[in-house]
Order: C-alpha cells, then structure tokens, then sequence
C-alpha cells in the first residue's frame, strides 16, 4: 500500500532535515525511503504548505492540459485521414 504524506507533513519532515537531523534517521522515524526523502528535498526546499499544494494543483492541470492537447491532435490526424480518403 502506498502512504500518502499531506503537505504540511513533508514540509515538516525537511524541515528536521534542514535542522540538522541526519536523512537516515528522519526516514526511519518517518518510515521512508531514502530516495523519497532525497526527492522531496530537491523538488520541495525551501517551500512552505501553500507553495507544494499549488506546485502539485499546476502539476494536475499541466498533466490534464497536455491530455487534452494528445487528444485534439489524434481527432485532427483522424480527420485529415478521414478527409484524404474522401478524395
């Protein structure tokens, strides 16, 4: 099952990283992986709550954004088809 970390949860989790406490042990107590713990640190230093919910909302819209886009490009391909086989 995988574990879902709100936001003020991993922001309180670098925030001990940033406070000195070793990466080993933050993942233990935290029950992490490392490279979870090297992830976040690198997409979400220096943020607070607020920015790594907006940062995750633009990810979503991006992603829904760049379906949106695949998708009017095949029915545009379909249609050019469509209308090649026609003449």
């Amino acid at each position: 099952m995988k574990k879902r970390f709100t936001e003020q949860q991993i922001v309180a989790i670098l925030k001990e990283g940033e406070a000195g406490v070793p990466a080993k042990e933050i993942c233990r107590k935290h029950n992490i992986s490392d490279a979870t713990f090297y992830t976040w640190r690198k997409k979400y230093r220096g943020m607070e709550t607020e920015d790594i919910r907006r940062l995750k909302q633009l990810e979503a819209e991006n992603g829904k954004l760049k379906r949106l886009l695949a998708d009017s490009i095949l029915d545009n391909d379909a249609l050019k088809a469509a209308l090649l086989k026609k003449y």
